[in-house]
């Protein structure tokens, strides 16, 4: 792959993960301000549910985070834009739509399959 084309999605990936890093910080600081104090059950179980929900979704964040920034070792090392599983490029038009890809469009298929 060019590399032009690898800066472009290094800079996307290192943008990507800021974002998600500032998210997953201001979620911590929201979550030590929050108290349950001084509510009748239905509002601690509105409060519960609605921290579960965030729980939920601050681990995809993580999850995601993890994929970026595995992605930008593999720009690191020279191996962006490989396929882990075949070892065949991937599209760029697969990277430019989620450019954390591990895997081409038919192992990515394969692997889903399996599960």
């Amino acid at each position: 792959m060019e590399k032009a084309k690898i800066a472009k999605f290094e800079e996307l990936l290192n943008k990507k993960r800021e974002e998600l890093r500032r998210s997953l910080s201001r979620t911590q600081e929201e979550h030590a301000e929050a108290q349950d104090f001084g509510r009748d059950e239905a509002d601690r179980a509105t409060a519960s549910l609605s921290k579960e929900m965030t729980f939920r979704q601050k681990a995809q964040e993580r999850g995601l985070l993890q994929l970026v920034e595995a992605a930008i070792g593999r720009i690191n090392n020279g191996t962006f834009g490989e396929c882990l599983h075949c070892g065949q490029d991937i599209s760029a038009n697969r990277l430019t739509a989620v450019p954390w890809s591990r895997y081409c469009i038919t192992c990515q298929e394969l692997i889903v399959e399996q599960q």
